[in-house]
């Protein structure tokens, strides 16, 4: 486990140190997640889209695709 010590800016700011950004690949436009875990903070490296690209092969048929997508537009209309 590492342990670094982070100073938290006037903003709520901290920086993560680059042997992590590394560590981790987060990289400058990342998205990462605050979680509070058992009474701990914890920052989640969150996937890019790319990332996620095949992920959900096998899951659903075109046509159950485009009935999501049709009912999603709906809503939003």
């Amino acid at each position: 486990m590492t342990t670094k010590e982070l100073v938290v800016t006037r903003k709520g700011q901290v920086t993560i140190p680059i042997k992590l950004h590394r560590k981790y690949g987060i990289d400058e436009n990342s998205r990462v997640q605050i979680v509070e875990e058992d009474g701990k903070i914890v920052i989640k490296n969150l996937p890019s889209f790319l990332d996620l690209a095949g992920s959900g092969a096998g899951e659903a048929n075109v046509e159950e695709v485009k009935k999501m997508l049709d009912e999603m537009r709906a809503e939003d209309a």
